[in-house]
């Protein structure tokens, strides 16, 4: 039976909204651009701060500029949040968590290994800060796999014993208010997921489309 995570997440939200008194979310966020819509939508129910925590980011450069987005996203909405910035060790976690995973097609077993990774830490550090609730927003894209993150959270959940916020936050227009904002703060959005096996099949898919583009410009001229 197919699960609908943004009804679970507006069930959720109508609950904790009864008593008018906010409750504390820790959030973990991959970048600026992809929280931009969610937080806008959750924080009218929430006392938010951001776990920014990526270690599956492969290049220093490209993590740096992430944190920065992040960071400066908050200052120029002028948000009441704290961005909380993890341990960035992509040898010691991400790629020891993927061990093994390496050839594995993008969405699959490597990812959720990934998402497993990311999900599990924000929970932890949620429940040794007291926060009521931990979330991502890693499904405000429409190349996650939903499921697979909300799996991961509702074991965390359990283990951790702190509510996760299940959510589906690319649907109701989300993911393109969240390109709108983008635009609109003109922030850096990255073209991939931040590990070198994604950049790596973004590059692929830009040389393929690239060629076929050359290919038929060339017919076009015959």
């Amino acid at each position: 039976m197919k699960i609908n995570y943004d009804l679970k997440m507006e069930e959720i939200l109508k609950e904790v909204s009864k008593n008018g008194e906010k409750k504390r979310l820790l959030i973990h966020s991959c970048c600026g651009p992809c929280s931009s819509s969610v937080l806008e939508y959750l924080k009218d129910y929430f006392k938010i701060d951001i776990y920014f925590y990526n270690p599956n980011i492969t290049m220093d450069y490209e993590y740096y500029a992430r944190i920065v987005e992040q960071k400066e996203m908050i200052e120029k909405l002028n948000y009441d949040m704290n961005v909380i910035e993890g341990i960035y060790d992509p040898k010691s976690d991400f790629f020891s968590k993927i061990k093994g995973l390496e050839n594995e097609p993008e969405g699959g077993a490597r990812c959720y290994s990934c998402y497993d990774l990311r999900i599990g830490e924000t929970a932890k550090k949620a429940k040794e800060e007291g926060y009521d609730f931990f979330s991502t927003v890693l499904s405000i894209s429409p190349m996650k796999n939903v499921n697979y993150i909300n799996e991961i959270g509702e074991k965390y959940s359990k283990e951790y014993n702190i509510d996760f916020l299940f959510a589906d936050f690319k649907k109701k227009n989300r993911y393109l208010r969240s390109v709108q904002i983008s635009k609109e703060l003109d922030m850096y959005r990255q073209e991939y997921c931040g590990c070198i096996f994604s950049k790596v099949e973004k590059e692929k898919r830009d040389r393929e489309k690239a060629e076929k583009e050359a290919n038929e410009g060339g017919k076009s001229n015959d």
